[in-house]
């Protein structure tokens, strides 16, 4: 279903001020950057990085698979996109992963001040990972979760420290390398990202964040983030990412496998915000055991092209989701988002909730899908997925998919569209208050349920992101 509305009057949205995030560096990669992807780069990628013979056959099967498979059949076009024209793999120096931040090099450094995360590790975080390019430059976890045994490191690092435990979970069950061709692409060329693992029964009770940032042009970023929480365990990881605007593609496509064990409880709050030069094609499940609860909250307000679905499988009895998104679509942006939940297990729970806003042309669609088993008996969720078009020339679109296979489930679908109505701001201007401030309180209200639930105080970037939205509204 596609729909606009007439204009209104004042825009209720303003520009992203793209200023801080389009800042760029000079490139100083080690080598020139070789475009397009071969054997011999998936090779090169194992070599540098020094992995294991199981490692490197996996990446050649998973580059097997990427040559075979088509690209996808649905979703936003991806004409614009030339994969022989996007560096796979660029290693900025040879500075390896410090662990202070005075050791990071200085123009690194400066991007990410920036942002704004030292700040943030400094206040309210318990640990901090930070990717440039294909490599992540600065890793940390505060000791007081060392010592209960929490690890937090960058997947390079896990490889070679805990190969046992990186071997039994990466790209194996969660996200397996034929998933999609955009998987086994990941699979092929991945390079940095997250290993976080919190043992039995821990409870970390200040979020542990990590940023990736691309800086070069036609650059590709495939970082991997592993998470484990094991039983009755808790823990909430935030991420975020970014990439100044070039006149040329460039592409992303990580990679997110969270395994949430019996009675333990995680949550994943995500800030997307590339460049609208960036395909945004990543993949992010959950496993979810007995009695455990997995969270997605996620912001998507750039790239040109996002494909986007975070998946949970309730495999165990009695686990839930939840998953909380809202996604802007401006000028030339193409928002194709939304949510997937398998229920496997009896009494499973979950709740969808999504919201887009489009303007200036834009197209924000959701596109979802649920599922419950024949074993899954007396599951129970709610889909809902709303939008608001600010101008008649946007586009909203809805592709809810539902398979219930069984008669004792209970399901819930609502999804609405519309614009900003002449009665609620008549209602508001009524009581004094002027057009603009009238329209801006009416967006507020709409996207209030998912931004009370991001971690502004902490995610610094979407905090300043929504703050510009709504500037002059």
């Amino acid at each position: 279903m596609a729909t606009t509305t007439e204009d209104t009057p004042i825009k209720a949205f303003q520009d992203i001020d793209r200023s801080r995030f389009d800042d760029r560096n000079e490139e100083r990669s080690v080598r020139p950057a070789q475009l397009g992807l071969t054997e011999e780069v998936v090779r090169l990628i194992s070599l540098e990085k020094n992995e294991p013979d199981w490692l490197l056959e996996k990446r050649l099967q998973s580059f097997e698979a990427y040559q075979n498979m088509p690209m996808p059949s649905f979703g936003p076009a991806l004409d614009g996109l030339d994969l022989e024209q996007i560096c796979y793999y660029r290693k900025a120096d040879e500075q390896g992963n410090a662990k202070s931040w005075e050791e990071v090099p200085e123009d690194v450094k400066s991007t990410f001040e920036k942002l704004g995360i030292p700040e943030a590790e400094r206040a309210l975080l318990a640990g901090v990972g930070a990717q440039y390019e294909s490599e992540n430059v600065y890793h940390r976890l505060k000791d007081e979760w060392t010592a209960l045994g929490v690890i937090f490191e960058d997947m390079d690092v896990a490889v070679q420290q805990y190969p046992e435990i990186v071997r039994e979970y990466f790209m194996t069950r969660c996200v397996p390398i034929r998933d999609h061709k955009f998987a086994a692409l990941h699979g092929a060329v991945w390079s940095g990202g997250t290993f976080l693992y919190i043992p039995k029964g821990v409870e970390v009770t200040l979020p542990l964040q990590a940023y990736f940032r691309m800086n070069a042009p036609r650059g590709g970023q495939f970082e991997h983030t592993l998470i484990i929480i094991e039983e009755g365990a808790q823990a909430h990881y935030i991420e975020g990412c970014s990439a100044p605007q070039y006149g040329m593609s460039s592409l992303h496509a990580g990679c997110v496998e969270v395994f949430v064990k019996k009675g333990a409880r995680f949550r994943y709050s995500s800030v997307e915000n590339w460049s609208k030069n960036t395909y945004n094609l990543n993949t992010k499940r959950a496993i979810v055991d007995e009695d455990g609860i997995m969270e997605w909250v996620g912001g998507n307000l750039g790239s040109g092209v996002t494909m986007l679905y975070p998946c949970t499988i309730l495999k165990g009895d009695r686990s839930r989701a939840d998953h909380l998104s809202i996604a802007f679509a401006g000028e030339g942006q193409y928002q194709d988002t939304g949510a997937k939940v398998i229920h496997m297990g009896k009494e499973t729970k979950s709740n969808v909730l999504a919201k887009g806003v489009s303007k200036d042309g834009g197209t924000s669609n959701y596109r979802g899908l649920l599922r419950i088993f024949p074993q899954a008996t007396n599951s129970q969720a709610s889909v809902n997925c709303d939008s608001l078009i600010l101008d008649q020339r946007s586009i909203s679109c809805a592709d809810p998919v539902m398979e219930i296979h069984t008669e004792s489930a209970e399901v819930s679908h609502e999804a609405k569209v519309g614009s900003i109505g002449e009665d609620e701001l008549f209602y508001l201007m009524s009581r004094g208050i002027s057009e603009q401030n009238a329209m801006a309180m009416i967006v507020q209200g709409f996207i209030e349920p998912i931004v009370k639930e991001l971690p502004l105080e902490y995610a610094v970037e979407l905090n300043r992101l929504i703050e510009l939205e709504m500037e002059g509204a």
